[in-house]
């Protein structure tokens, strides 16, 4: 089974948004954000994930990828 990989840290670089920028904008704490941009988390509301894009002006998808070939780390 694949995985669900996060690029927020890309997104964020490419519209050189801090951490602390993205967090007054949308509203998460900085830890929650940061677990979101290291991928250490194994959800995330609509409403984050819809806060994050206006802020980042940015699709789902740009921040979501799914990778069919990685094993997922459901045992972790």
């Amino acid at each position: 089974m694949g995985k669900i990989i996060l690029r927020l840290d890309r997104v964020m670089a490419d519209r050189k948004m801090s951490l602390n920028e993205l967090s007054a904008q949308v509203g998460v704490s900085n830890v929650n954000l940061s677990k979101i941009k290291t991928g250490k988390i194994s959800a995330i509301r609509f409403s984050t994930l819809e806060a994050i894009c206006d802020a980042l002006d940015c699709q789902p998808g740009d921040i979501l990828e799914y990778d069919p070939n990685a094993a997922s780390d459901d045992n972790e």
